[in-house]
Parts: structure tokens; sequence; C-alpha cells
């Protein structure tokens, strides 16, 4: 069978990218990294790839806002290639910096829909600094997500960001996100229980949400790393407790390139 081809994009101040390339080569996809630019030049086209991957780091060093910069290119420098990846049935997945970079391009609602307004941000955490710390989410039942299909009730990934939290212009954005199933993690404590203050709830984000996807599924974003724990040897108390082999972390990989086998080139 022939592998599912996987595009890591990167640009300057990128600093996740190779372990998100190495969870997708651990599930057997083709992965490419792929430099931002190649693409704006037309050296790369987004048109032999299943998977768009936005990996997690500090795109342009997060200046203005975190993965501002990089979303706009993909606005206003990539939008049509981008337009018809997303038309084409195809995947993407934004992890931390890579998530923000996807919901301020408006990505969860096909470039920020007819009307152009940004209903959804991530902002800066409520504790006003870096947060960085392993965290427990639960993965919500009702969620449309592709990425999270049979995964685990409760996952232990870690953090690390300065910018988490989910926020919306109105508590009416978040209600059409949960009825419509397309919020897919939330933090939780270690007995499932909703995070409902610091610091298990690390950024103050509304309603404890950790990651949503769009209507289709397909379209997915976290600020947690699950790229971070895909195997045992992750864990911080590796040493200590009886752990799976596998990382809490694979199980998305795994699901995006399963389902993408059924994509056609």
């Amino acid at each position: 069978m022939k592998k599912v081809k996987v595009i890591v994009l990167r640009t300057a101040g990128t600093n996740c990218d190779y372990e998100t390339v190495h969870a997708f080569q651990k599930v057997g996809a083709d992965v490419e990294l792929v430099h931002i630019n190649q693409l704006i030049r037309k050296e790369k086209e987004l048109s032999p790839y299943q998977i768009l991957a936005f990996p997690g780091g500090f795109a342009y060093g997060d200046d203005i806002a975190a993965g501002k910069i990089m979303a706009n290119e993909l606005k206003y420098k990539l939008r049509d290639s981008v337009e018809k990846f997303i038309a084409d049935g195809k995947l993407m997945i934004g992890i931390c910096n890579g998530f923000q970079v996807m919901i301020k391009a408006g990505l969860f609602s096909g470039f920020n829909g007819s009307n152009g307004t940004q209903e959804m941000t991530l902002y800066t955490n409520d504790s006003g600094k870096y947060e960085c710390r392993w965290i427990h989410l639960k993965s919500v039942e009702n969620s449309k997500c592709i990425f999270t299909k049979n995964i685990k009730q409760r996952v232990y990934l870690p953090i690390g960001h300065g910018e988490g939290k989910f926020t919306t212009t109105n508590e009416g954005v978040i209600d059409k996100l949960e009825s419509n199933g397309q919020v897919v993690f939330k933090y939780v404590d270690a007995e499932g229980n909703t995070a409902t203050s610091y610091p298990l709830n690390p950024n103050g984000s509304d309603r404890c949400i950790a990651g949503i996807c769009d209507a289709t599924g397909r379209i997915f974003g976290m600020m947690p790393h699950p790229e971070r724990y895909v195997s045992k040897y992750n864990h911080p108390r590796w040493t200590r407790e009886n752990l799976d082999e596998e990382g809490d972390g694979l199980a998305i990989f795994r699901n995006a390139v399963e389902y993408a086998e059924g994509l056609e080139d």
C-alpha cells in the first residue's frame, strides 16, 4: 500500500518540527519537513500530501501575537492552495503554536467564514507567565474529530505555552462549538473532574477547552503536545510506573494516517 504523505510546515522559530515528523513516521507515514517559503515560492505544492501539520514553537518569535504572522502568510499568500487542500477532504493538525496559527488564520471556519470576523483566539495565560508541565485531558465523547476516534477517555500530555487561553467573543460561540461536537479536549484533574481553576486549567481557558476541530472533524488544533508523548520513555515517571509501551499522544497521529489511507491522491 502506498504510504500516506504528510507535510510538516515550519518557519523561523518553529522548534517542535522534528518531534512531529517522528510521531507521524512512527505510525507509518511518509513525512516531509517543508519551510513555508518553499510553498510561497511555489517550489513545493500542498496537493501531493494528505495531511498538513503545523508544529509547535514560536513562529517568527511570536511577534505581534503568538502565531499571527504565520497565520497572515496562510491567509494572504497561500489561501488558494490551503482552501483547495481543505475542499479535497484532507486533514490538518495544529499543535500549540500550530494551533495558534490555525485559529488566527480562521481555519476552523474557512478563513473566518464569510464575514471575516475572528470569533475565537488563544490569549495570554491568566497566570501571566509561561506554563510548562504535564496535564490531564478529557476526550469529549460527542466530538466529531477524526484525530481522536476511540482515543482513551483521559490522556496525560505535556504543555508549554505563554498564550494558551482559549477564549471567544461571546458565550454563544462556545455553545455552538459544544453542541456541534467541535470541542475535542478539556482540561481535567487526575480523576477526570473538570479543571475549573489554576493550575489544573493551566491558562484559564473558557470552559477548560484545550482543543477544537472544525465542523467536519478533519481540521484539529490543540494546545498540549501529543508528539512529546509517543513512547513510555517520554513519560516523566517511566522508571517508576508500569506504563504502556505506547504514549497517549501516538493514537492521534495513527488515527490521522489510518483515515488518510482512504483518501485519493
